[in-house]
């Protein structure tokens, strides 16, 4: 299945901009990214997320389920746009159910309560929307945390490993409409693993253990590759793909030969450690054309 064009951007909103940081490292390195671009923006932290540096500068702090509070504030801070980044995890239904009683939303919350995060995430965002809120991805505003184009660091894919690419996008593509993850672990045509709820990392930990190779040891699948592409159709405001330095040592020791990630669309974490690790253990990294 062909790869959807990327869309035209749209035009970028003037005015500040309201950054909501949830968990992790990458509120951080969104708000680095907008300070370097000289953009004026808000954080609103999330109380029990919000990595404790980017707390200790919000401008505002809100719990997870204060659906009602939050909106107050937005509506008095007024902003061009609102970014979303970092993670959360799901509250119970009879949490959302209880919090959606203060907007008088609990119809709409009670359709998503048996869905995934996916699902509830989308209708979090669309409840903003309704509020007259506009939603930009960390694609949109901190595009430079994206990954490039082409070949990352000393080390490109060989024969092999650009046979099992081949694969691992095919297969990503032709499971798009499944909603079962964003990444798979191939050697040439035989694939090992499919990232599924429990995320990269623990996929990785089932390739390692497919291929044989207990303890980082034993010989590796030849052409043996982590592919991760971004899901045909993906609101990318949502799960936008991501690696790191973590991603990396994982990937070796699942005797991977290097990755294979989506340029435009992938968030590179800690972008010259991510690369520099890469190099160390002898992975290739490589930004994929989106548009292909």
């Amino acid at each position: 299945m062909a790869e959807r064009p990327l869309p035209a951007a749209a035009p970028e909103p003037e005015g500040s901009l309201v950054l909501v940081a949830g968990a992790g490292r990458l509120p951080e390195l969104v708000a680095e990214s907008l300070e370097r671009a000289a953009r004026p923006f808000k954080v609103l932290g999330v109380r029990g997320f919000t990595d404790r540096r980017l707390r200790a500068r919000a401008d505002a702090t809100v719990d997870l389920l204060d659906i009602a509070g939050t909106l107050r504030i937005l509506k008095g801070w007024g902003p061009a746009a609102i970014v979303p980044a970092g993670g959360v995890a799901r509250p119970s239904p009879a949490a959302i159910f209880n919090a959606a009683a203060a907007v008088r939303n609990r119809d709409a919350l009670r359709a998503i309560a048996g869905g995934g995060d996916d699902r509830l995430l989308r209708a979090v965002l669309a409840l903003l929307e309704e509020n007259g809120h506009r939603v930009l991805g960390v694609h949109e505003v901190a595009p430079d945390l994206l990954s490039p184009e082409g070949r990352l660091g000393r080390f490109g894919p060989d024969e092999a490993a650009r046979v099992s690419v081949a694969t691992g996008r095919a297969l990503l593509e032709a499971l798009s409409p499944f909603d079962v993850g964003q990444a798979a672990v191939v050697a040439a045509e035989r694939v090992l693993t499919v990232e599924g709820p429990e995320g990269t990392d623990r996929m990785l930990a089932r390739a390692r253990a497919v291929a044989r190779r207990p303890f980082g040891l034993g010989r590796p699948l030849p052409g043996t590759v982590l592919v991760k592409l971004a899901k045909v159709g993906q609101d990318l405001r949502i799960d936008l793909p991501a690696i790191g330095p973590r991603t990396i040592r994982a990937a070796a020791s699942a005797g991977c030969a290097g990755l294979a990630i989506q340029a435009g669309r992938t968030l590179v974490i800690d972008r010259a450690e991510t690369v520099a690790a890469a190099d160390r253990l002898g992975l290739f990294l490589v930004g994929l054309d989106a548009a292909r």
